[in-house]
């Protein structure tokens, strides 16, 4: 392999989470009498970090910079106590992830979720990989597509960008990439469709954890 580092989205890339993000959202809209959404409107909601999450959930009218900031509070005092209830990691990821790691590939996370969510749910999903950095949402960072956080682990690696490999389910993750000078993998098990990943340029399309592992190996 000419891979040296793959860095790795959460949400829809390495762990199915939508059932717990539906379930705090519901439980936010709740709380306000508000109008409650579907799994699958879920999967079109996220991708771009809890606020613009808790913004896109709530009716047009409320999305004022005060309403969104009260609104996302009540969904992370209820998310980050019930953050890992529905999470499961998708089909074959937890091999593929042992895979590289035995092949002394080094590993990374960089996902729009939350920091201390994004530790959390790596550390009780793969305790036993030693990733090279673990980044969520942290203050004064951009979001991706932005390219600060994987210009940081590629830095921390030490590795070249001709040597680095994203991986992700959305037109986020394969815009990253691609202003990130790096090579776009897309996985279409996550929360956005197929069509998303063609669109935005993904450089190969894994359907299953196989196909994915037979991808990297080739890189």
């Amino acid at each position: 392999m000419k891979t040296r580092l793959v860095i790795f989205d959460l949400d829809g890339t390495l762990l199915n989470t939508i059932g717990d993000l539906a379930v705090s959202c519901n439980h936010m809209l709740a709380l306000r009498n508000l109008p409650q959404h579907t799994y699958e409107q879920y999967c079109m909601f996220v991708g771009n970090g809890i606020l613009r999450l808790v913004e896109r959930a709530l009716p047009e009218q409320l999305r004022t910079a005060e309403y969104v900031k009260a609104a996302r509070q009540d969904f992370l005092d209820h998310y980050i106590d019930h953050i890992d209830i529905h999470t499961r990691p998708y089909d074959g990821i937890e091999q593929v992830v042992r895979r590289l790691r035995d092949r002394g590939v080094k590993l990374a996370v960089a996902s729009n979720k939350f920091q201390a969510g994004t530790e959390k749910l790596i550390r009780k999903f793969f305790p036993d990989t030693d990733f090279v950095a673990v980044y969520g949402q942290r203050e004064g960072v951009p979001l991706k597509p932005d390219t600060q956080v994987v210009d940081t682990i590629i830095s921390q690696a030490g590795v070249e960008r001709s040597e680095c490999v994203m991986v992700g389910d959305s037109c986020v993750d394969m815009q990253t990439a691609h202003n990130a000078g790096i090579t776009a993998v897309g996985v279409s098990w996550g929360f956005r469709p197929r069509a998303e990943l063609e669109e935005n340029r993904a450089d190969y399309i894994a359907d299953t954890a196989e196909q994915l592992t037979a991808i990297l190996e080739s890189l």
